[in-house]
């Protein structure tokens, strides 16, 4: 199912890669590729070799990733992948698939809220550092609305009524914890052993003009 229309698996697969690639393409970001399909995403070794894979060819000094407590299984699967690919980026003997060489070099790991600003127990999670997204929100609004095809699947399953809304919804209520900002995007900083410096915080340091930390 997509939407209100039925399709087959790979119509789907090929619609919501046209999707991504298309808001990718709105915020000025590189698409890369899926790994595996919705929902199929676990914490094991050819997948994470596949990441690792990307991590090593990005080599980023900075990695955005999922919250690790959140409502679906998937999502925190996900966080683990990324923490896991980016530790082993400069680990001689890991092998990725494809091969990569090892890289050098620091990396901050910074996790993004949990949907709902909620872990799974309906607590509260409250950022380190929030990001003013007040004048991006129409940006981030027409970037998500390229993913049309899941607009009317979500609103039926989840009775999200709009992804569009619920995104501005929960970026005001990050925007009000801050209480600085009308909206925000909140993330937290991963534990510093094994990825950088102790006081290492590219994040802060980058949007120093329109960030301020809890």
């Amino acid at each position: 199912n997509c939407g209100t229309v039925e399709y087959d698996a790979s119509t789907i697969v090929r619609i919501r890669r046209e999707e991504a690639k298309a808001a990718a393409t709105k915020l000025g970001a590189k698409f890369h590729d899926s790994l595996v399909d919705d929902l199929e995403i676990f914490y094991e070794l050819p997948t994470l070799r596949r990441l690792a894979a990307v991590v090593r060819e990005v080599s980023p000094d900075i990695v955005l990733t999922h919250a690790p407590s959140d409502y679906m299984e998937d999502h925190m699967n996900a966080c683990r992948l990324a923490v896991t690919a980016a530790f082993v980026r400069g680990m001689p003997n890991f092998v990725t698939d494809p091969p990569r060489k090892h890289v050098a070099g620091k990396v901050s790991v910074y996790h993004a809220q949990p949907y709902g600003n909620r872990d799974p127990l309906g607590n509260v999670v409250r950022p380190a550092l929030f990001v003013d997204t007040t004048l991006q929100i129409n940006d981030q609004t027409a970037a998500l609305a390229e993913h049309r095809s899941q607009k009317d699947w979500l609103d039926k399953s989840q009775g999200l009524d709009s992804y569009l809304h619920k995104l501005h919804e929960l970026a005001s209520e990050v925007g009000a914890m801050s209480g600085r900002y009308s909206y925000a995007e909140g993330w937290r900083k991963h534990l510093h052993l094994g990825f950088c410096g102790p006081d290492d915080d590219p994040l802060r340091e980058a949007l120093a003009h329109c960030s301020f930390g809890a």
